[in-house]
Formats: C-alpha cells, structure tokens, sequence
C-alpha cells in the first residue's frame, strides 16, 4: 500500500501554492514511493468486517509535514474480497490543507503460482492508446507518445517476453517493464487482462484512476529467500501499480495528484480472476 505519493517525484520537491516544498531523497536524487517511511512502513490500525464479501478497513492519520508532505491527511483503505472472486481496493482521504495523495497497490503478481519462475510468458491486454516514456531516472519527462509500433501497444494482446525481446531503448534502459501507460477512458472500467500461461488464470484489471505503472520485477533481490523458502528472480512477476502518472507536479498537462482541502479523495482498484 504505497502513499502519500506512489512513484517517483523529481529532485524530490515540488511546489504548491507557491511554496516549494522538500522530500526524502531515497531514489537517487529524487523521491519515491512516499520517501524514507512511506504508507507501506506506517502501522495502520485495522477493523475487519465478517459478512458475506469480507473485508479489511485500514486506518491512518498522516500529519502535517510526515516525509515533508504538506496537510494532516486522514486516509482509509478498504480490502474486499468479493463474490465475484476479487480483491476490490477502495481508498479515502481527506487532508485540512491542499496536499498530494496518489495511492496505490504494489503487490507482485504471477498467475503461474509463485514458486512457478518467469512470468515472461503471461499475455497482457491493456486499453492503453499512449504512454509515457521515462528518462534515466525511471520518471516520465513530460511527453505523451502513441503506443504504435512500440512495445508497449498490448492493444491486441502481447506477451512480456515479446516486449523484453523487442530492443526497444525504453525497454533497454531498465531490464524490462517500468512505464506508465496512459489508460484509454474515463470511472470505473476494466482497463487490463493478463493471462498465466501455464495455469491459464485471467486477472482483470478495474479502475478509475488514469494511468498504471507496469512493472516487471527487474530490480528484484535475487538473494531473497521468500515464501516456502522460494528465492525470486528478475521478471519472475509483474506489478499494475494504478496511478496518476509519475512526476505529475512538474507537468501540468498531466492529470494532478493534488488534493484540495476538504475535498475527498475517493478511487477504486479492483482485480478480478478467472
């Protein structure tokens, strides 16, 4: 569970009404996923709730100036395990001064099962006419370019291991699979379909949001001995991190994490399987 701001914000500050405000440098130069002590490091409290579609309400307050962020948030996030055999995110926030607030989801996903290896081989569909290409640092730079003839047009469906092979540069520069890509439409819809190649398991991708930052476990710890004593390798998983797009404070032709006082922050991820 990634906040207040999921991704990477450029030279880790940003400038809102006027005031420039500083960040936890915890990428390089830059800020991501939050900083040094993100939501995912923050003890939340927790009420579960027994009913037929069972679910999970997390709690949070996040004051004014945590990891340099402006505003004392009030954020909940709902897990709900669905009859429809999914796992529904909704995430809420409100904050007593305009602040940024981008959630996200950062499980690593394997249809195959996850003692199964590569996840090169699962098939992606994603409604996605644009993306957003990266520089060095990982973070898009302000342009918004057509997916044709690129290796992120998953338009008609395409394999990862088809984009990792294509030699494309995007995909060069990070050992695969670490771009958002500019989702086609607008509320809830479903937006993506991936595919286990061996299990043949689908999960559908629905949200609300306008971007998703695909990811393809390029930077993962090989040295890791994880669940059932696994150890994890390079491309053995993939992330749909949905999102508004990386950076989007330097550029305001992207739509904008900020959320205004007293307003609510109120969006939905849902992963369905089949």
């Amino acid at each position: 569970l990634i906040g207040r701001n999921s991704n990477r914000i450029e030279a880790a500050e940003f400038e809102l009404n006027g005031k420039k405000y500083t960040l936890a440098k915890n990428n390089g130069r830059n800020n991501l996923h939050g900083g040094l002590e993100g939501f995912n490091k923050k003890v939340w409290d927790s009420k579960s709730i027994d009913k037929k579609e069972p679910s999970l309400i997390l709690t949070l307050v996040s004051h004014d100036g945590d990891e340099g962020f402006p505003g004392k948030v009030k954020v909940r996030v709902t897990y709900t395990l669905t009859k429809n055999n999914s796992i529904k995110i909704h995430y809420e926030g409100r904050s007593d001064k305009d602040t940024v607030l981008n959630m996200t989801n950062h499980s690593y996903f394997n249809l195959n099962g996850h003692n199964s290896g590569t996840a090169e081989n699962h098939t992606i569909i994603m409604d996605a006419d644009f993306y957003t290409p990266n520089t060095e640092e990982c973070m898009p730079y302000g342009e918004i370019l057509k997916v044709d003839n690129t290796p992120f047009d998953f338009r008609g469906g395409m394999t990862l291991k088809e984009g990792f092979e294509s030699g494309a540069p995007q995909i060069k520069l990070f050992g695969g699979y670490d771009h958002n890509l500019v989702l086609s439409g607008r509320g809830f819809r479903k937006v993506c379909e991936a595919k286990g190649d061996i299990s043949g398991i689908v999960m559908d991708t629905y949200t609300d949001l306008p971007g998703v930052q695909l990811y393809t476990g390029n930077f993962i710890k090989e040295d890791r001995v994880c669940k059932l004593g696994t150890t994890y390798k390079k491309h053995d998983a993939f992330c749909l991190e949905t999102q508004v797009f990386p950076n989007a404070m330097k550029y305001s032709q992207f739509p904008s994490p900020i959320l205004k006082k007293g307003d609510k922050y109120d969006t939905t991820t849902e992963y369905v399987f089949n």
